[in-house]
Order: C-alpha cells, then sequence, then structure tokens
C-alpha cells in the first residue's frame, strides 16, 4: 500500500467519480501495459497510468478497474506459465486490500463476468485513446488504452464509448491531504538531495558525476525519479530537455539542475541554477528570472485563469528581456525566442499532471512555477523551479526550504 494513503481514499475517488460523471454506463478503466525494450521479453521501466493509480492505488501492469453502480472489482492481469516462471505469480488479494474494491478476479473469470455485462449494455464510460503516435511530442503512446477499447468491443461491436477523462482532470485537480502530504514528502527528498549536491559542488568535473551522484542518493534511500534528470552546464541549459548528462562542467559557467522524485505515487520537480563564481552578465539573468518567477508567486491564487496569468508573465518577461538588452519591442515573436515555454504546469502523480487549462484555477491546486531565460548566443540557460500550493488566500510554496541562491545549494532553516 502506498505510504499515507488508506483504500477508502481510492473507494472515494471512484464514488467521486460516479457522482461528477453523472450516468448510468459502467466506468471501465485499464491500468499501462509493458512496452517491450527488445528482441526478446525484456520491457522497459513500468510505468503506471496515473488514473488508474488515482483509482485503485495499484501499481501493477495489464490490469482492468470496473466500476458498476456500487460494485467495484479488478480483472487481475492475463498471466502464464512462462510468464510465472520468470517473474513470480502476483497476489490478487493484495490488489483489492490496496484498493479497497470489492474482488479482484483472474483474467479469464474476469472477463466472463464483464461480458455479461458488455453485451446488454449500449455506452460504456472510459478513457478515450490518444493517438498511437502523437506528432507535437515524436513519441508513442501506450497501447493499453487502446487494447481496452478493441477488446470491450469485441463483445458487443455496438458499445459507444464515453469518455471521462475530462471529469477524472477535474478531480485530480484538487489535491486531497493525502496527495500533498505526498507531494511535500517528495519535495522535501528533493531538496535533500540537492543538498548533498551542494555539499560537493565544486568537486564534480562532468554533468554525469553529478547525475550518477543523484542516482546513488535515490537508489540509496530506495526512492525513483520523477523523469529523467537535467544536468546541464553552459550551453547545455538552452535545452528545455537535455538530458545526455555528459559534458565536462566549466565552472566559469552556470549548471543547471532539475530533478525529480517520485513517492508514493505523487511527484516533485525542481529546477536550480548554480555558479560558484558568476559573472556579472550571469547574476543579472538569474535576478531577472527571480523577479519573474516573484511576479508570478503573486498572480498565482485560486480565481486565477491559467491563460491570462501565463499572457501577463510573458509581458512582464518582457520587460525583463528589454532591460537585459535581449530584445527592443515587446511582442510574442521576441519574447518567446529567449522564453520558449510556459511558467506552470500542474503537479501531482504525474509531473505533468491532469488539469484544466481554460477553467479558473480552485484552491487545493498544485503547480510549478518556473520561469526562464535562455541565451544560446551567451551559452546561458536560466530557470528556477518550484512547486505551489494554491491556499484558500494565496498560495503556498512547498519548496521554500530550498534556497535559491545563485552560489549555493542550500537549506534554509525552517
Amino acid at each position: 500500500m502506498q505510504k499515507g494513503f488508506s483504500p477508502q481514499f481510492f473507494k472515494n475517488n471512484r464514488r467521486n467519480l460516479q457522482k461528477v460523471f453523472g450516468g448510468t454506463a459502467s466506468i471501465i478503466i485499464a491500468s499501462n501495459g509493458l512496452i517491450q525494450r527488445t528482441n526478446g521479453d525484456d520491457t522497459y521501466d513500468f510505468h503506471q497510468d496515473g488514473n488508474f493509480l488515482y483509482l485503485t492505488g495499484i501499481d501493477e501492469p495489464n490490469m482492468v478497474l470496473v466500476i458498476d453502480k456500487d460494485k467495484d472489482y479488478l480483472i487481475g492481469p492475463e498471466l502464464n506459465e512462462r510468464w510465472k516462471i520468470f517473474n513470480g505469480d502476483v497476489d490478487l488479494d493484495s490488489f483489492s486490500r490496496v484498493s479497497g474494491v470489492d474482488e479482484t478476479l483472474p483474467s479469464e473469470a474476469g472477463w466472463q463476468k464483464l461480458s455479461k455485462k458488455l453485451k446488454k449494455s449500449r455506452h460504456i464510460a472510459t478513457l478515450v485513446p490518444p493517438k498511437a503516435f502523437d506528432e507535437r511530442y515524436l513519441v508513442y503512446s501506450n497501447p493499453a488504452k487502446r487494447r481496452l477499447v478493441n477488446m470491450l468491443k469485441s463483445h458487443n461491436k455496438n458499445l459507444q464509448m464515453i469518455d471521462v477523462s475530462g471529469r477524472l482532470a477535474e478531480l485530480r485537480t484538487v489535491k486531497q491531504q493525502p496527495e500533498i502530504n505526498a507531494i511535500q514528502r517528495a519535495i522535501d527528498e528533493t531538496a535533500d538531495t540537492y543538498r548533498l549536491i551542494g555539499k560537493k559542488l565544486g568537486k564534480y568535473k562532468n554533468e554525469r558525476e553529478i547525475s550518477a551522484e543523484i542516482d546513488y542518493i535515490f537508489t540509496k534511500k530506495g526512492l525513483k525519479p520523477s523523469f529523467r534528470q537535467i544536468v546541464a552546464g553552459g550551453e547545455n541549459a538552452v535545452t528545455l530537455h537535455y538530458n545526455k548528462n555528459n559534458s565536462d562542467i566549466n565552472l566559469s559557467e552556470t549548471l543547471l539542475i532539475d530533478m525529480g522524485v517520485r513517492l508514493s505515487g505523487y511527484c516533485s520537480d525542481l529546477t536550480r541554477v548554480v555558479s560558484l563564481s558568476p559573472t556579472k552578465r550571469q547574476l543579472d539573468v538569474y535576478k531577472a528570472v527571480l523577479q519573474v518567477q516573484q511576479f508570478a508567486l503573486k498572480m498565482l491564487r485560486p480565481g486565477v485563469q491559467l491563460a491570462s496569468y501565463e499572457a501577463a508573465i510573458e509581458h512582464y518577461m518582457g520587460e525583463k528581456l528589454r532591460e537585459l538588452g535581449l530584445i527592443k519591442t515587446i511582442d510574442n515573436k521576441s519574447v518567446r525566442k529567449y522564453y520558449p515555454h510556459n511558467t506552470s504546469h500542474f503537479l501531482g502523480i504525474d509531473v505533468h499532471d491532469e488539469g484544466d487549462f481554460t477553467k479558473t484555477l480552485p484552491a487545493g491546486a498544485v503547480l510549478t512555477v518556473e520561469p526562464g531565460i535562455y541565451i544560446p548566443e551567451e551559452n546561458i540557460g536560466i530557470r528556477i523551479e518550484d512547486d505551489v500550493l494554491l491556499t484558500e488566500d494565496g498560495n503556498r510554496v512547498l519548496s521554500a526550504r530550498l534556497s535559491r541562491e545563485l552560489t549555493s545549494l542550500t537549506i534554509l532553516a525552517k
């Protein structure tokens, strides 16, 4: 069981989903599946679908959740003897204990039970599968949702699918206290890792040494990263998702580190930039980014609409870029040349968590605040990222104990 989460927590999430859905159709959600890494049976590290985790607390591939009126059950993964020999069997009863469902059935028995329901149904509520290939991010999606829809229709070809992804995003945007606690623990572990890195900062010669140190600290503590860490010195920091982490470190340049921990299923995401002997130009750019972050934090509160929030930040960033002599006029094209991303995204089970960018922000939402300035011609990339909880009267920076000093990675006294 995930630390800090009871079976009742997941049961309540399922009841809340039924409530906001408002329909009578069964809700059927698939866990993610394993992805083949080689021509053999080796797979990439498993990462659970965030919605399935939110509704069950189970970090197991190839399962199906069925929410049917006031009865919930899980269908276990399809296993064969070869799988069991190489990977071991699964404890179906443990899934019921963690998730609070009424029962967990073996794959064949579970599908036999579900088939009877499907043959008499016209609609099923589920998560509409994404495209197999996402042209925006140039990535392939996990095929589990597509496989589920195909299996459902194999039992009733006339089934119509109702998408509940928007309802789940609405629920997941507002974090409950156990979720906030988990995020805070993940943030604290990440901040402590920064502190340990900071103690040896002048001794590292290559980005990979810091990356390896982060891996060692995480592994020793039994932690999992929430994403591939970024350790980017100088010009490497202008690549937003640089993670080769294999260049020599030049102590006359800035060093950007972006990392996070996944703890009890919830993520942190923090970025700091350091320079042991910063130049005046580096200090000026860093100060500008810090001022933009402070501007964003003053704006961020319940009732704010993210589009207007981001537009205001873009304009303020433009003022700072003009002060730095990087642009002459404040317009979208000019600003985005040096500030090519948004300042905030939702944070939770996923690093880029579920949330509706078109609606006003509610209390209980957790977001990152991470403005940045990237100047390729000067080998400068500065981003400062903190994790923030929206409260009834404003916000609370959950990562405030991690110093924002440019010359060190230290933890502030509480």
